[in-house]
């Protein structure tokens, strides 16, 4: 909520605070109404002076009168939802003027977009003169958007200014316009969500900045570990310009090529030449992939998820935030219900007495009631109070909590209760002492000098002065003229320029004087407010003195070009119409690109030929908005955007062609575009997908009362049978199992596993006759081996039982096809067909079953197991969405000719539109965003380009068959499968993985498949039930939180099974999901507090109502059904074994105090029988048991000292 509040500061600040000024006079206009009729008579006589001031001073009053009803009606216009939704219509048309602009233009465009951009900056100055004027100078700038907008009007208008008097280039002209757009921020202020989704990402602000700059560390350790390793090694080509540009022979260089490893883009592409590097594979070039796959790793795969991990954080975070305000609204409605029935009527007869009151009486009296209201709500807001007069940025705060659930367009100047006037606590409008702490280390507190400027600085008329002179020079900045530099109306505006500046640089010296500077409290500097006056100061004097035209004075506003459109219309600008090249690399611009030259095909002087120059384009450019939009959306998906980097670097001027490296600053744009768009604000659309995800699945069980953890876990206990544990009787037999199943057998076959794979792994091509006839007879050797271990598997288990299981068919289908490739490989040596012999590398997924005894990886299957379930359903969805594209697409671009080439075209033999499968790999292909931007223009509209299959009977239309469908087509089919659908894979996977990462001291349904594997140890014939005397040995044996522990008393053991109370069958068995039931219940506390009948009753109807397809029987098993009591029980069973033993061991300790004489008062001691004892006793069982005969004994034997000598304690 204060991350809201923060944020909506920010947007809307103090635009409904009225000045303290008229606070004033309206108490003094009440005060001189009082006192008008007593001090008529006395003044009747007097001098001509005193007559001619009473006359000055009533016109005085008259026009403050006239002057605040005007700023009242003022204020209420501004504040209007009305002249708020015109300023967003004036900026989205102010968009869409600037996004008009583009290469070539005629002329009357270039003059259109100057007049448009003058009659804007008209608009947006008018809008901040009127909101200073109806809020007051002071009131405006308390609001921190007020100040930027501000800001970037006078900015705009500076930049005009400059750009018209040829002090810089029009190059950026843009750049201040385009940020006019952040205005549009505004409109979060009604968007709930919208606004707590923005407050949620400033408040992982610091999240992000750390993040941000491990990324740079990252980046930069491996840009200086690549320079040392591959420095000057890329060097294999023969002609220089051959030189690969993704290299690390500089920094700059190093770091570029880091990052796009990073991206993933053609990542592979540079690891083959860090390879060929180090002269290959053969050499030592195939150790430089280290370095390569360890870098995409950590990197791409960890550290940029990230980035998805804060998105989601947030999403969340927003989602709480949204679901808490309309909790807030739902209760303050109902508040506000009330409050009207029980004073409706004394509001309307309030209002109709005060429909007879003139205009003065009315502020007069407003002023009062509201103070009333303020004394009414004092004792609620005393402290909040208090805090807010300290400083100006809490009383923001204070006010705009207030404030929220006002309408915008309230009048202020009805009798409303509202919270306190800026005026009231705003020190800023006060007059603040002098900061005890010298100035400058020169003017002490009492210096005369520094007196004076105090008092100068605090007069009421110097204020409004500061005041005139801002508005008058933001009106002249718009006045100059930009033909006509040396015009006599530009050097009025000049000297003008240079007289408001001076004034303004009067009052900062003034400020600092008596403030002081920075360094103590209450200083200039510590103000925000006197930073933004500071900043406009220096603009204007650097704008003054620095007469070079080169670089805007106005560049710091850059770093503000958060938004796509703003980027994209800026680039227009900044790299329009300089993609041309030549295909002759020696002419560098347009008329000198004619003719024909020579070209050698691969460097050869013996081969020439004869080409006709041509003047080319880049394929994807910035020449208007929607060209460098589309751009911009490629570089967002990764896809090719090294080769549009290097293509901006080298780019020179308008129709010029490129030189090398000519601007590498301009690496710096495209790195920060992907960082802000697609590292971070792609992955909100794919946390959107995400959490929307999460929520919709939640949406069923919205008002069920178990979690969704509680509900799989049920589930799984509802769902569960035991599985069959095969153990032989025969002597011989049993040995044998004993043998295949026990440890050393099994670890040692999975080493041979491991070393099979090595030398399946060791064959190369041109490899010895000797080594081949050695890996032929190992080949042999592993066979044999696994042949024997199936002979001895079966032997064991016999074949139905040996067959059930599917890891041993599996095993005998690879023994037998690596005999089946022996034999085969001896009947047809060197057959060219494929050996069946590599799937004995299956074998290795053998080590799944070894490693799943580990509760970690366990864990890791369980998930991936359940998440593998659920993306069936994703893929159908999939399939649905490439069936329908696959379609569309053969009905527009089935009829586009094959290039020769994959190199020609990207519309060749193995990628194209002609059939349904073919269509549905092109699909594949730019679903996983390879070169898909590409498929896309070869795609569309280009006539002699993209041309008509011959067979179609068009083969001659030089229009071709291209469509322009083409973009909307592979834009909108790559935002719905790889933004949408294909994270849809990543929601499903991370909603099973959040068993990963919660604690392990929660019982989860991943835990369980334990239960059921222990189970089969006393039930190996499946049936479903063993003795109950084997559950505390079972429990005991599975580790927290599904079991006891082995570490677990036997007492305390016995004393759980008191609280799992499962049915007890006739011969002292208990059933198999009753028995897991009760271990979930127990453990997730599911209906176990109260009444145990009502308990069971509410959770049998819960499991009717979510599971209802689970058997009556089932249901008594699982959850008892009420009214019976006289059926035996695990807990009355184990609570009446832990009395007996309990009384047998107080009798033997009573007879042996007998025994040795100590007959002191025990005779007062009362037997009672209860619960209470569960947690001093329990009985040593002597039983037989089916998987384990030793006999347990109590491992935590309670010393005769600690106990207790009464029955309860």
């Amino acid at each position: 909520e204060e991350d809201l509040r923060g944020y909506l500061d920010w947007i809307t600040q103090a635009e409904d605070i009225e000045p303290e000024g008229e606070d004033q006079g309206n108490n003094q206009d009440g005060k001189n109404k009082n006192d008008r009729e007593t001090e008529s008579a006395d003044r009747l006589e007097g001098d001509e002076g005193e007559i001619q001031e009473s006359w000055f001073r009533r016109k005085k009053k008259d026009f403050d009168r006239v002057n605040r009803r005007m700023r009242r009606a003022c204020r209420k216009a501004v504040k209007s939802q009305a002249f708020y939704w015109l300023i967003i219509i004036l900026v989205f048309l102010n968009t869409g003027v600037l996004a008009t602009e583009h290469y070539g233009q005629p002329n009357w465009l270039d003059d259109f977009q100057e007049a448009t951009n003058m009659f804007f900056i008209a608009l947006f100055t008018l809008e901040m003169l009127l909101k200073m004027y109806s809020l007051g100078f002071q009131g405006y700038f308390v609001s921190l958007f007020n100040r930027f907008d501000c800001f970037v009007v006078i900015g705009s208008i500076s930049e005009m200014i400059l750009t018209r008097t040829h002090w810089m280039p029009p190059l950026g002209v843009s750049v201040l316009r385009c940020v006019r757009l952040l205005r549009v921020f505004k409109v979060t202020k009604y968007w709930r969500s919208l606004s707590n989704l923005v407050a949620s990402l400033l408040n992982s602000i610091q999240s992000i900045a750390s993040l941000l700059l491990l990324l740079f560390l990252f980046i930069v350790i491996f840009a200086l570990l690549g320079m040392q390793v591959f420095g000057g090694k890329f060097n294999f080509e023969k002609a220089v310009e051959d030189k690969p540009r993704q290299n690390f022979d500089s920094f700059w260089q190093s770091l570029l090529t880091v990052f796009q490893i990073l991206t993933g883009e053609d990542w592979n592409a540079v690891m083959y030449d860090g390879i060929q590097a180090y002269h290959g594979v053969g050499g030592f070039g195939i150790l430089a992939c280290i370095y390569f796959i360890i870098l995409f790793i950590c990197g791409n795969y960890i550290l940029l998820n990230v980035f998805l991990a804060i998105a989601v954080d947030n999403l969340a975070d927003a989602e709480s935030l949204t679901a808490i305000e309309k909790e807030a609204d739902e209760e303050a409605e109902k508040q506000a219900e009330m409050d009207q029935m029980g004073e409706g009527g004394e509001n309307t007869s309030q209002l109709e007495g005060e429909e007879h009151m003139d205009d003065d009486q009315r502020d007069y009296d407003g002023n009062i009631d509201e103070e009333n209201e303020e004394m009414s709500v004092k004792d609620e807001d005393t402290r909040s109070h208090t805090k807010v007069c300290l400083e100006v940025g809490d009383s923001e705060d204070y006010y705009e909590e207030q404030n929220d659930n006002q309408d915008l367009d309230t009048l202020e100047d009805g009798v409303s209760a509202r919270p306190r006037r800026l005026s009231e606590f705003n020190t800023a409008t006060k007059k603040q002492p002098i900061p005890p702490a010298s100035s400058f280390f020169i003017f002490s507190s009492t210096n005369r000098f520094r007196v004076f400027c105090h008092w100068f600085c605090n007069h009421s008329h110097f204020g409004n002065v500061i005041l005139v002179c801002i508005m008058v020079s933001s009106a002249l900045l718009a006045a100059e003229d930009p033909i006509h530099q040396d015009s006599q109306r530009n050097q009025i505006l000049n000297y003008c320029d240079y007289f408001f500046t001076s004034v303004f640089t009067i009052e900062i010296c003034l400020k600092m004087i008596s403030y002081g500077f920075v360094i103590h409290d209450g200083a200039f500097c510590r103000s925000a407010f006197n930073l933004l006056d500071l900043l406009v100061v220096c603009v204007s004097l650097v704008s003054i003195y620095w007469k070079s035209g080169a670089i805007s004075v106005v560049k710091i506003l850059r770093v503000l070009r958060v938004l796509r459109p703003l980027r994209a219309i800026n680039r227009a600008k900044g790299l329009k119409g300089k993609f041309y090249k030549c295909n002759d690399g020696s002419k560098m611009s347009k008329e000198e690109c004619r003719g024909h030259f020579l070209t050698f095909a691969d460097g050869d002087i013996n081969k020439p030929s004869i080409e006709k120059r041509e003047w080319e384009r880049n394929r994807f450019h910035f020449d208007d908005v929607a060209e460098a939009m589309l751009t911009l959306f490629t570089v967002s998906t990764f896809e090719g955007w090294p080769g549009l980097l290097y293509v901006s670097i080298d780019s020179n001027a308008e129709n010029r062609g490129p030189i090398h490296n000519f601007r590498p600053i301009v690496a710096a744009y495209y790195i920060i575009y992907i960082i802000i768009i697609a590292f971070f604000m792609v992955n909100i659309f794919v946390g959107f997908v995400i959490v929307t995800f999460q929520n919709e699945g939640e949406q069923e069980y919205k008002n069920c009362e178990l979690d969704k953890n509680q509900r799989n876990c049920i589930e799984f206990a509802l769902k569960a049978k035991p599985v069959r544990r095969y153990i032989p009787k025969h002597r011989f037999q049993y040995k044998v199992w004993w043998f295949v199943t026990s440890q050393p057998f099994e670890y040692t076959i999975f080493v041979l596993i491991m070393i099979n794979t090595i030398t399946l792994a060791m064959k190369f091509n041109e490899q010895p006759e000797f080594y081949t006839k050695t890996l032929d007879i190992l080949n042999i050797v592993f066979s044999v081996v696994f042949a024997a271990e199936f002979i001895f598997k079966v032997a064991a288990f016999r074949f139905k039982n040996y067959f059930g299981d599917p890891w041993n068919v599996f095993d005998f289908i690879i023994v037998l096809g690596s005999f089946i490739d022996i034999v085969y490989d001896r009947l047809n040596p060197g057959s060219s067909l494929i050996s069946v012999n590599f799937f004995r590398l299956f074998r290795v997924m053998r080590l799944v079953k070894l490693l799943s005894r580990g509760e970690g990886i366990r864990t890791l299957l369980w998930t991936f197991i359940k998440s593998f379930q659920a993306l069936p359903y994703v893929a159908l969805l999939i399939i649905m969405l490439f069936f329908i594209y696959a379609v569309i697409g053969m009905q527009v671009f089935g009829r586009i000719r094959l290039g020769s080439s994959a190199e020609e075209s990207h519309i060749h033999r193995n990628n194209h539109f002609h059939t349904f499968p073919q269509a549905v790999l092109v699909l594949f292909r730019s679903a996983t965003g390879e070169a898909w931007q590409e498929i896309m223009l070869d795609c569309s509209h280009r006539p002699n380009i993209v041309l008509c299959d011959e067979e179609t009977g068009e083969g001659d239309n030089k229009e071709g068959c291209g469509s322009d469908i083409a973009f909307p087509y592979f834009i909108s089919f790559y935002v719905l499968c790889s933004f949408l659908i294909i994270n849809l894979f990543v929601a499903v996977i991370m909603d099973n993985f959040d068993y990963l990462t919660r604690d392990w001291s929660i019982l989860g349904p991943h835990h369980l498949d334990e239960f059921i594997r222990l189970w089969s140890e006393y039930d190996p014939d499946a049936k479903g039930r063993i003795k109950h005397l084997d559950v505390v040995t079972l429990l005991r044996k599975i580790s927290p939180p599904l079991g006891f522990g082995k570490l677990c008393p036997h007492r305390v053991a016995c004393k759980r099974l008191v609280s799992m109370n499962m049915p007890l069958n006739s011969d002292g068995t208990v059933l198999f999901n009753a028995t897991l039931f009760a271990v979930v219940r127990t453990s997730l506390h599911i209906k176990t507090e109260g009444n145990i009948d009502d308990a069971n009753e509410e959770l049998r109807a819960v499991i009717k109502k979510i599971w209802k397809r689970t058997s009556p029987k089932l249901l008594d098993q699982v959850v008892p059904p009420p009214g019976v009591d006289d059926e035996v029980t695990v807990g009355k069973f184990y609570a009446t074994f832990l009395i007996q033993d309990y009384f047998r061991r107080f009798k033997k300790r009573k007879e042996q105090e007998l025994k040795d004489g100590d007959k002191e008062s025990h005779n007062t001691v009362t037997l009672q029988a209860g619960l209470r004892t569960l947690h001093d006793a329990g009985p040593e069982l002597k039983r037989a048991i089916s998987g384990n005969l030793e006999e347990l004994i109590d491992d935590n034997p309670e010393p005769m000292h600690r106990r207790n000598h009464s029955l309860f304690g």
